[in-house]
């Protein structure tokens, strides 16, 4: 399945896969970045920065890992 800036859940998950146990809120924006486009399944344009899109992202990861540490 191909992955796009507007795929913020999807992305989240291939993240969180890629990079268990982080807290998403310490990583900068430069790397969020960096990471999103290096996921294999990232099939969109690689030099949009948008800064609210980076922040859906790591927004969304954030409520994921959150949401996952509480069950425990």
């Amino acid at each position: 399945m191909d992955l796009y800036w507007e795929d913020d859940y999807a992305i989240t998950l291939a993240l969180n896969r890629v990079h268990p146990g982080l807290d998403p809120l310490k990583v900068e924006w430069a790397t969020l970045h960096q990471w999103v486009i290096e996921l294999p399944e990232f099939a969109d344009d690689k030099s949009v920065t948008a800064h609210y899109l980076l922040e859906n992202i790591q927004r969304e990861w954030y409520e994921e890992v959150a949401s996952h540490e509480s069950t425990v």
